[in-house]
């Protein structure tokens, strides 16, 4: 790998963000009881949830996968962000968030026991924590080696990962969700920040030129619509594929709904996704088009993970060199530190506070910290074996379209099917997961070379029809099970004559119409 010169002052620059970030992190930890230490005590306002989701899912598959990506396929990568993304945040805040605060769930797999039973909590938490360690905490993990070995291109992997690992553990072991929480508002700040100097740096190098004559030809790269046997996004897919994902990702996912969960009321809760998502809009002006830019200047870069990091290092100055690469760390460091304390979450609360029902608050803390540091070893253990994937968010997206599809099938017809019961959520979960098995290894002589998107609709769509087969076969759910975890048509209708009087900053679905504005009128700009 190609090191590059940093100087003096960006190394500096760099190891002060480090330990400020890890002085800020200890600095606000709460860790007295579960619920200060995994949900931050539930008195979050929307623009701390807002903040923190964004840095949270800006994670090394998004800064330097979507970047690749953009590079050698265009703009067709801010699909996940877009269909995948901004829509699908306002689906989980109108429908689905609701229905987690008011059960006091502490985790996502906690409410399908609500709505269903053990079976399938038990289930979807151990899927979970097995996809935050492999994808999410390894991801992070590998990423950091990419960063730093631009820097020290002798440095041993193994020794990266332990550094880095360590430097997230040190504040999210002692201080959970509020010390996590309280370090992506400045990373996500820096973050943003940086992206914004980057794209800044792009556009005036020449990148407005040339992104201007990519769109006077009409040239596929700036276009968001691609035809159906386009090989990166095929239109249909933007619709039928993505939304699926986009649901396990935003609204499945205890890495980011942990964050919602801290919220100190329905609407702080809602309001912070509506601005996660208008922050995520931004993406596409300073992630995406960085990428595009990057085939103008360095037509050469082989290793599509390697695009972001490139540009940082060759188009800043010293001194904004040092606040980029700082940028890229607090992607990372804020990733890696939701997911350890999501994953801990997931296993001291669906697991061992199952085993234990008599552990204090105390205990469920101190078995929270133990399994954050089982799980960072194994994914460091595995973080290497990453390179042998084409890239980051090809390794990631491969992944979720089988995990996800049977997953959001239970909680869909968990959500807006009061027949559907417990033993029908079941077997539609383990039929799921044997079908996911069998096109993981089988998937090309089933379907020949069907785009992945594709894949998971019908994955989706199989996993739905056996759970409301199976339902049938069994008692109806009780309406205990069902006061606090199934969408009600009634009070939503209640709620939108109560939202009449209520001035449009703090009316949530006039922020939720914008984003489905904007978001329209972007697949229109760029089709």
């Amino acid at each position: 790998m190609e090191g590059f010169s940093i100087g003096i002052i960006d190394i500096i620059i760099i190891g002060l963000y480090l330990v400020f970030i890890t002085w800020w992190g200890l600095r606000h930890a709460k860790g007295g009881d579960a619920g200060s230490y995994f949900l931050a005590g539930r008195s979050m306002p929307w623009w701390v949830i807002g903040l923190s989701l964004f840095a949270a899912s800006i994670s090394s598959t998004t800064l330097i996968g979507q970047s690749g990506d953009a590079y050698h396929t265009g703009i067709a990568v801010f699909n996940y962000n877009l269909t995948g993304g901004v829509v699908v945040m306002v689906l989980f805040a109108v429908f689905l968030l609701p229905l987690y605060l008011k059960s006091g769930i502490f985790t996502i797999p906690e409410f399908l026991e609500k709505r269903y039973d053990k079976r399938s909590r038990y289930y979807f938490s151990a899927i979970s924590i097995i996809g935050t360690v492999f994808l999410d905490a390894a991801g992070a993990l590998y990423a950091a080696v990419l960063i730093i070995k631009l820097i020290f291109p002798v440095a041993d992997t193994g020794l990266i990962i332990c550094i880095f690992a360590l430097l997230a553990a040190s504040y999210t072991i002692p201080g959970g969700l509020s010390s996590a929480i309280s370090a992506e508002l400045i990373q996500a700040v820096i973050l943003i920040a940086g992206s914004v100097i980057l794209t800044t740096v792009c556009f005036a190098g020449g990148g407005m030129e040339y992104v201007a004559s990519l769109m006077q030809d009409g040239d596929i790269a700036v276009k968001l619509i691609r035809p159906m046997d386009d090989s990166a996004t095929p239109w249909l897919g933007l619709f039928i594929g993505m939304p699926i994902s986009g649901i396990y990702f935003w609204a499945n996912n205890q890495t980011l709904v942990q964050r919602v969960l801290s919220a100190k009321n329905v609407n702080e809760g809602r309001k912070g996704v509506m601005f996660c998502g208008f922050l995520t809009l931004l993406t596409l002006f300073i992630i995406i088009f960085p990428g595009v830019i990057a085939r103008a200047f360095f037509p050469d870069i082989e290793n599509p993970d390697m695009v972001y990091p490139t540009m940082v290092m060759k188009l800043l100055p010293a001194g904004l060199l040092g606040v980029l690469l700082s940028a890229m760390l607090a992607a990372l460091m804020s990733t890696l530190s939701a997911i350890l304390n999501s994953a801990s979450t997931l296993f001291t609360m669906d697991f061992y506070a199952q085993i234990r029902p008599d552990a204090d608050s105390r205990q469920l803390v101190r078995v929270g910290r133990i399994s954050t540091v089982a799980i960072l070893l194994i994914a460091a253990i595995w973080a290497p074996n990453i390179s042998r994937f084409d890239s980051l968010l090809k390794y990631y997206q491969e992944m979720i379209s089988y995990i996800a599809p049977p997953i959001v099938a239970a909680f869909m017809t968990g959500i807006f099917s009061r027949r559907t019961n417990a033993s029908g959520a079941f077997i539609g979960l383990i039929a799921g997961l044997v079908m996911a098995v069998i096109l993981l290894f089988f998937r090309e002589d089933i379907f020949g070379n069907m785009h992945f998107l594709f894949v998971i609709p019908i994955l989706f769509v199989f996993s739905v029809l056996v759970i409301l087969t199976a339902s049938r076969f069994f008692p109806a759910p009780t309406e205990e099970k069902l006061r606090t975890t199934v969408f009600s048509f009634k009070e939503f209708r209640e709620e939108r004559e109560a939202l009449k009087g209520v001035s449009f900053w703090n009316n949530y679905r006039v922020w939720g119409m914008g984003l489905i504005v904007l978001s329209a009128l972007l697949l229109i700009i760029f089709s």
